[in-house]
């Protein structure tokens, strides 16, 4: 399949590399905005290249914990409902079923209609008999109940590319199958062309679309892509009496027995299954065979592997237990698909900032082509993305995380919890410990619990503080589900902050340096707040794009006139900087050799003053200062700064001093009755304050006015960073405001939806228990108009919990325990 456009094309020159859904996607959103231009490059026959789409079963379901990837299942289904080829539609919206065959299940699909309902997605929990209804070959004896979703349904992904293809052709864009890539061109950091192995193709822009030949495309441009395929069983059994006369090839919903890691499709007579229940099998990516050679050893297509039987076997006892009709047939043909997964079960997309132009588009299922598509043809074309993709960010892996090792590992587990019933702040089992921090020992002989993130082991709570809870009294009695990963210790470690004095190991935060004559200018620029400031001033300040969304938020101390350390959410706040970073600047990351103690509660001062020959009164070291100095033999640079809302220092030092200064600190706060806190205090103290967390609370689809961050922001600036866009802006319509769930007893999570006036009005995003105030506290995006004690319910495995309206901050309004 090729063509060459008649007339000149517009725009940059793109080439894609991969002809499967991704590609086709990505070049009909380019050549839609007038990037015609545009170049696809496929190793294999079109319209069947032999990668995952030329195998998919087309499963669509648009319900997920990331609200991300729901939007870019909507997205492609919204899409492919209108494409259709020679009079075939390319969707049929035959809906989805989610069975429950155990009490925890049940209890998860109530979580996940939650979801939906956050995400603004149709799904309903239904009955066992309605289960039947929609699904008459069940044996409805094992079935609790289900979650039904009317809107989704297959995809037809072959003839879905075919469509997209056709009508970018139409526009301009041409497709050339049978050209493997051999090569990525490149001049002063730039992508310039691909070369293949039919020629050379000169590229402003060049994307990755290759599925799971990711890796090796990666290769060739320089960049690790994590990325790991796998193979998934796939089956169809021979026709079936009960299917008989069955003339569209589906018309019952795609059904999923997650229980047993399965899930179902009509292929007209014949059931469609696939299986997640095997064993993990990686596949490499750099030894997949070209079409040709796959052809040739007698395999369908390189992405088709043989069908291991042996792995099948109790799959198909489980599927016969639950569809009684299977047990008078056979399988007739099977084979294991090869498809991606990431460490984290994410897409990866956006630009190598060491190439420029050239692009990822990787890790993307069927379910989320379209969407995806559009989103990397937004952030091509305008710059960013209309939806938050912070989740698909390739900058988001940690070196730590990118070894080919751990993404092994990690892809391998991925796939074993696909169907698993999850919580959220459940940690993966393996490699653990892969990060530590300076004082890991000393936590580990206090008994910390630790979860991990980014690689980072984080202690959650220490069961030394045991003994704390008696003296707390009562405290509520919580739900199986809430009281995962969660302790009443984390309790008796907020009162202590709140009474005496608490460490907390703060090392995992991110910790940018930037220096150079240009620096202060280069900040100011970038930044929303006002640094100039002398040396020893410490700002909060937001990251923004050219919208004016929040593209993290930043504390950052002038350490010197031209010397700024910046503390930073994610990787991403490095790679931005590092693109914007003029000449003389430098920007480097201190974080892996460097720690960080927040020492905070009233007796904090008391703790530290004695260990220092500098003044740390509150004259002498205001709120919002830095000071360089020493505790006891440490070096430090302390910051008063306090994210619990309590008196305090951030303190920094070198990681081979970071356990001296632990141990100084423990040492000169035993009479004082400190104790080492962990971070299910931390996020109980800072929603009582009302410290926003980004990339839960609030992304790059969010305005700083709309988050309540317009304190950060300084509009008589001269210039920053999206200061046009927010001048421009009108009165927020949604707000992220702070609830009390009115029931002392009732806890809550996150990403449940919140309902007002009987309707859905937005979803909660941060939740924690708040023991100062004795209430659930929950922050939520809602319409701007909710005034103060306006009555919602918050919806929580399907029970409506009644919550009411806040004013912020809920804790110390007028900020003494901090200022004293």
């Amino acid at each position: 399949m090729s063509s060459t456009p008649e007339k000149r094309s517009q725009g940059p020159r793109v080439v894609v590399i991969g002809a499967g859904i991704v590609g086709c996607s990505l070049a009909d959103e380019l050549t839609a905005r007038g990037w015609t231009d545009v170049t696809v490059l496929e190793q294999g026959p079109l319209p069947a290249p032999g990668g995952s789409t030329s195998h998919a079963p087309g499963l669509v379901f648009q319900t997920s914990p990331s609200k991300t990837l729901a939007e870019f299942a909507r997205y492609t289904v919204e899409k492919f409902r209108s494409l259709e080829v020679d009079g075939v539609r390319c969707f049929d919206q035959v809906g989805g079923l989610e069975l429950a065959t155990t009490p925890e299940r049940l209890a998860d699909l109530h979580r996940r209609a939650g979801y939906a309902a956050s995400w603004g997605i149709r799904g309903e929990i239904v009955s066992t008999a309605r289960c039947k209804e929609l699904w008459p070959l069940l044996d409805d004896s094992v079935v609790l109940g289900g979650f039904h979703t009317p809107d989704d349904g297959l995809a037809r992904a072959l003839l879905a590319a075919r469509a997209q293809a056709d009508r970018a052709t139409a526009r301009g864009a041409r497709f050339l199958d049978r050209h493997t890539v051999t090569g990525i061109e490149r001049r002063d950091g730039r992508v310039t062309a691909v070369v293949t192995d039919r020629g050379a193709f000169p590229a402003d822009h060049v994307v990755s679309a290759a599925g799971f030949w990711g890796p090796v495309i990666g290769r060739m441009a320089g960049l690790d892509v994590p990325l790991q395929p796998l193979a998934h069983q796939y089956a169809k059994t021979r026709p079936l009496p009960e299917l008989s006369g069955a003339t569209a090839e589906a018309s019952r919903p795609i059904l999923r027995f997650q229980d047993r890691d399965l899930y179902f499709r009509e292929h007209t007579d014949r059931i469609g299954i696939g299986s997640y229940a095997h064993r993990p099998i990686p596949v490499d990516p750099f030894s997949v065979l070209a079409y040709d050679e796959a052809r040739a050893r007698d395999m369908e297509m390189p992405s088709s592997h043989p069908f291991t039987a042996e792995d099948w076997e109790p799959s198909w006892e489980d599927c016969r237990r639950l569809l009684p009709a299977l047990r008078g047939t056979e399988i007739e043909t099977g084979f294991n698909g090869v498809f991606s997964f990431t460490p984290d079960g994410m897409p990866v997309l956006g630009e190598a900032r060491p190439l420029r132009g050239f692009w990822l588009a990787e890790a993307v299922w069927v379910t989320h082509s379209a969407g995806v598509a559009k989103a990397l043809a937004e952030w091509m074309v305008d710059g960013r993305p209309s939806v938050d993709v912070h989740e698909c960010d390739l900058t988001r892996f940690e070196e730590a995380q990118r070894s080919p090792a751990y993404v092994r590992e990690r892809g391998a587990q991925q796939f074993a919890e696909v169907y698993d019933v999850l919580h959220p702040l459940q940690p993966m089992e393996r490699p653990r410990p892969l990060r530590v921090s300076p004082f890991h020992a000393r936590q580990q002989q206090l008994g910390a619990f630790f979860l991990e993130g980014n690689g980072w082991e984080r202690p959650h709570w220490y069961e030394a503080n045991a003994p704390l809870v008696d003296a707390l009294g009562d405290l509520p009695e919580r739900d199986a589900w809430s009281a995962r990963y969660w302790s009443p210790v984390a309790a008796a470690e907020a009162r202590a902050t709140r009474e005496k004095v608490a460490l907390y190991d703060m090392t995992p935060l991110r910790r940018l340096e930037v220096t150079g004559p240009g620096a202060l200018a280069f900040l100011d620029r970038m930044t929303s707040n006002n640094l100039r400031k002398k040396p020893g001033a410490v700002t909060y300040s937001l990251l923004l794009d050219e919208t004016g969304g929040i593209c993290s938020d930043l504390t950052v101390a002038r350490l010197a006139p031209d010397r700024f350390q910046v503390g930073a959410n994610s990787p991403a706040d490095l790679d931005r900087l590092l693109r914007h970073a003029p000449d003389g600047v430098q920007v480097r990351d201190l974080t892996s050799g460097t720690c960080c103690i927040g020492v905070w509660g009233p007796l904090a001062r008391a703790l530290v003053q004695p260990l220092t020959g500098d003044d740390f009164s509150h004259e002498g070291f205001g709120y919002f200062r830095a000071k360089q100095t020493c505790l006891g033999h440490v070096p430090v640079t302390a910051m008063r700064l306090s994210y619990v809302g309590e008196l305090g220092w951030e303190l920094y030092t070198t990681a081979d001093l970071g356990l001296r200064l632990w141990d100084t600190l423990w040492e000169a706060g035993q009479d004082l009755g400190v104790v080492a806190a962990g971070r299910s205090a931390f996020n109980s103290l800072r929603l009582e304050k009302g410290y926003r967390a980004w990339g839960t609370d609030m992304t790059d689809e969010h305005s700083p006015f709309e988050a309540g961050l317009g304190f950060a922001v300084r509009m008589d600036k001269e210039d920053f960073v999206g200061k046009a866009a927010l001048q421009r802006a009108g009165e927020p319509s949604r707000r992220l405001t702070p609830l009390l769930l009115d029931d002392p007893a009732a806890v809550v999570l996150g990403k449940e939806p919140v309902y007002a006036d009987g309707a859905p009005a937005g979803y909660v995003t941060s939740a924690s228990y708040g023991y100062t105030l004795g209430r659930c506290v929950a922050y939520a995006w809602l319409p701007a108009g909710l005034a103060t004690g306006t009555g919602v319910h918050v919806e929580y495995f399907g029970e409506k919990v009644p919550a009411t309206v806040a004013d912020e901050p809920l804790f110390d309004p007028e900020m003494t325990r901090i200022r004293r």
